[in-house]
């Protein structure tokens, strides 16, 4: 009896073409039944994505794929990969081709408007009207005196980061000094997950935590909270949702835009939830100066996987200076210094030099600003038809309209009567029948501003 040969290896590698040409072919005919399902949910009117159809396929395919040997985690980044393609090209098919309104889009077009001469009275926009601490004027033009103004360390000048470490009690090495919060997102983001991992996010959300993950081949998982719940998570459908490619749970505490702050036992709960599934958090804490709550800081509860992002943004009044910071281990603020090095190189070094002066000063009155404001509107939507939760922070009502009353044709009539809100639907698929309003103006604006809301909503 002869011995059985061992195969040659350019034998075993044409055997590999051959399996990866037919791995393509598949790939390729699952593409066209994705865009025949995209015409079917067109003429219907679904939406495209439908997580308990994933969920349906990711759970034959894992139990198959055991049944062979391979390992989930693979399993899970291929499929992802899959799902991210074929909502892709659903959504190529879909009838509705304009472009995606958020609060940046009704912000474009305000301003379109205003460039032809009408006055528009903007509360789509989270940026105070209010300016920065006088020292910071002060400190740019001693900046530029003392030739301040050259390349840095790419994690920030020492001065801003022993600075910022001393007020969040940890040590330089946890911090990193970023061009804004949304930069912090993504580069932590960008410097923790691989493609095909998941994330989580509770909606409605600030719409960068998806734009940042999609960016980056990771897939998205959404978590809805309602106003009917008063915007509280619901911890039960955020352990369903976990598989083993789940690497990142997003937080937003007070939220964009719901103002809402999660409570502590709120927060230990998805702590235990993540500490058992061995995931990271990324908790957005821009909004933290406008509490009127109690509020406690993810860095409060000293998990050691946890991903700490603010900015001068909104606390300081400084969404021109392009200043935030990420707080986190050693090991993760290298990993995000690595990608800043590669992208930007540093902060400009006069914006860190103004952030040093606004950290020296007293912005608490910003926060009593702000609250005056919220109760102004609370007041004032009273006599709208609405539901909505008073805010327990941040700068914004998020506010659900009663009576069968068209978010989306609101949004415009407000448009052409001189006032921008933010639609309901940036912020999530699920919330087309609200609109986000900024108290980031003067209480005259608001008042004139949900005078003419009134006016339009009037049934």
């Amino acid at each position: 009896m002869s011995e059985e040969k061992e195969p040659k290896l350019e034998d075993l590698r044409e055997d590999m073409r051959l399996v990866t040409a037919d791995i393509i072919k598949l790939v390729q005919k699952r593409m066209e039944i994705a865009s025949k399902i995209g015409n079917i949910k067109n003429n219907l009117m679904m939406n495209i994505e439908d997580i308990s159809v994933e969920q349906e396929i990711s759970r034959y395919v894992h139990e198959m794929g055991t049944q062979i040997g391979l390992n989930n985690e693979f399993i899970g980044r291929i499929l992802n990969l899959l799902f991210l393609e074929s909502i892709k090209i659903q959504k190529e098919k879909t009838s509705k081709k304009e472009t995606k309104l958020d609060h940046m889009a009704m912000f474009l077009k305000a301003k379109q408007l205003e460039s032809e001469g009408k006055k528009i009275i903007h509360l789509e926009v989270g940026e105070p009207d209010y300016m920065p601490p006088v020292t910071v004027k002060r400190e740019l033009l001693r900046t530029f005196d003392d030739r301040r103004v050259h390349y840095t360390q790419t994690s920030g000048v020492p001065i801003l980061r022993k600075l910022i470490a001393s007020q969040r009690s940890v040590n330089e090495e946890n911090v990193i000094v970023t061009p804004g919060a949304r930069f912090a997102v993504f580069s932590a983001m960008i410097s923790t997950l691989t493609i095909g991992d998941e994330i989580i996010i509770f909606e409605p959300a600030w719409p960068a935590y998806r734009d940042c993950a999609n960016f980056i081949g990771v897939k998205v998982k959404v978590v809805k909270t309602t106003v009917e719940q008063k915007w509280d998570l619901d911890l039960k459908e955020l352990e369903r949702m976990i598989t083993s490619n789940t690497k990142m749970i997003v937080l937003n505490s007070p939220n964009n835009p719901t103002g809402k702050i999660i409570q502590q036992k709120q927060i230990e709960a998805v702590l235990k939830i993540a500490s058992k599934n061995n995931i990271t958090i990324l908790s957005d804490e821009v909004y933290s100066l406008y509490s009127y709550v109690p509020y406690k800081s993810i860095l409060e509860f000293e998990y050691d996987r946890s991903i700490m992002i603010s900015s001068f943004s909104k606390s300081h009044a400084m969404t021109g200076f392009r200043v935030g910071y990420a707080i986190s281990s050693k090991e993760i603020i290298e990993k995000i210094s690595k990608i800043q090095a590669l992208a930007i190189t540093s902060v400009a070094e006069p914006m860190q030099y103004a952030a040093i002066a606004a950290l020296k000063s007293n912005v608490t009155n910003n926060a009593k600003i702000m609250k005056k404001r919220l109760d102004f509107i609370r007041n004032k939507l009273d006599t709208v038809p609405c539901e909505f939760v008073s805010p327990d922070g941040g700068m914004y009502y998020f506010i659900k309209f009663k009576n069968n009353i068209s978010a989306t044709k609101i949004l415009f009539d407000l448009l052409n009567e001189g006032v921008a809100v933010a639609p309901g639907n940036g912020f999530g698929e699920s919330y087309v029948d609200f609109i986000r309003i900024s108290a980031c103006q003067p209480i005259k604006l608001l008042n004139d501003g949900l005078r003419i809301l009134r006016k339009v909503t009037k049934v």
